[in-house]
């Protein structure tokens, strides 16, 4: 496993904060209590994930984007037609209700994955790519799974 430099690693685990915060206040009603005394209903439970979730998955879309930068000819058409689905899916799969959305969003994260691979085996990521996108999607499903359930 190739090391993962500092700055982004601690800036993907203080990412996740939106949604560990929100799987906690589904699970702990004192920090629910709390965060919508002081931050409101749109800062707790799955509001903030599902929220959150579209901003990180639409921003995965540019950084996939960049990543397509890299490429060329056909490679490089693939790689910008790849780059806009994550931000696509979120648009259209985020609403319906808190539960059918996160689902949306867990499939969304996975298939973020999926597309970090592909740009990963076509040299078009930092040879640290997977390592940090494997840790920060498994934190980030296992919190929305937390909340679906």
């Amino acid at each position: 496993m190739n090391k993962i430099p500092r700055a982004p690693l601690i800036l993907g685990l203080f990412g996740l904060i939106p949604f560990v915060w929100g799987a906690a206040t589904v699970w702990i009603d004192d920090l629910a209590a709390l965060g919508l005394q002081y931050m409101g209903p749109r800062f707790i439970g799955p509001y903030v994930q599902l929220f959150y979730g579209s901003i990180i998955l639409s921003f995965m879309s540019g950084v996939l984007w960049g990543f397509a930068t890299k490429a060329t000819g056909a490679q490089a058409a693939t790689g910008y037609t790849l780059a806009v689905l994550p931000a696509l899916w979120a648009f259209f799969m985020s609403g319906g209700g808190p539960s059918s959305a996160g689902v949306n969003l867990i499939f969304g994260f996975l298939g973020v994955l999926l597309l970090d691979f592909a740009f990963s085996r076509w040299g078009l990521t930092p040879a640290w790519w997977m390592a940090l996108r494997t840790l920060l999607t498994a934190i980030v499903v296992a919190c929305l799974t937390l909340t679906v359930i």
